[in-house]
């Protein structure tokens, strides 16, 4: 009769697992979508670097209300509102590499990496259930490092460290998609607007990252 209970337990808590996992994917790729249209939006009005920071301060209030509000009904006007306008902040960046002699296939070539990583680390995450919640001290510590460097390097514009910092961040992005997943199936998240901030994030910031790196040889 105990071990019935128990079977019974672990199924319901196997489909509610599931039915977290299919909204929060189903969200994230429709405001990953939304945030690209906004991105190209962004790009066809030539957007300022000025503007670029406004929209990305702009976000991160956003964000925060968007976190405050993932329990109510009024979260999924919030988390399109956030991916919007954080799309959207991204229009110089793109545009800036999509000047360069093969900036569209390398806007591109940053994409499809992005997303072969995020589906192969995510994807594993998910089929063997692995708990990676040991790595949360290590990455919160690496992603202090990351922004203090890039808010020191804003004063010394150094390319190298820029660079360097770059693909810490690219490295980090990948120990959280598995985190985060992680933290989504053994659940440490039940919420899938909070889910779906997380990964979108993850696959942002890896995104930047890597566009920074690939387009090294073509900057100056």
């Amino acid at each position: 009769m105990k071990d019935m209970t128990q079977q019974t337990a672990y199924s319901s808590t196997s489909v509610e697992v599931n039915k977290l996992l299919k909204n929060t994917y189903m969200l994230l790729s429709m405001t990953l979508a939304f945030s690209a249209v906004c991105a190209g939006l962004a790009m066809a009005l030539a957007i300022s670097p000025m503007m670029s920071l406004g929209l990305s301060i702009g976000s991160l209030v956003l964000l925060f209300v968007t976190l405050r509000k993932a329990d109510s009904s009024a979260g999924l006007f919030w988390v399109f509102a956030f991916t919007g306008m954080q799309g959207a902040s991204l229009g110089y960046i793109l545009n800036h590499y999509a000047g360069m002699a093969n900036g569209p296939q390398l806007i591109m070539q940053a994409l499809g990496l992005t997303s072969v990583i995020f589906i192969t680390l995510s994807g594993y995450a998910v089929t063997t259930k692995k708990d990676f919640s040991f790595m949360r001290g290590f990455l919160i510590a690496g992603l202090v490092i990351m922004v203090v460097g890039l808010l020191v390097n804003l004063f010394l514009g150094n390319g190298m460290v820029f660079m360097a910092l770059n693909a810490g961040i690219a490295l980090l992005m990948t120990g959280f998609i598995l985190y985060d997943t992680s933290k989504i199936v053994n659940g440490g998240e039940t919420n899938y607007i909070r889910a779906t901030i997380s990964l979108y994030l993850d696959f942002l910031n890896l995104f930047i990252a890597l566009l920074h790196l690939m387009g090294i040889g073509g900057d100056d």
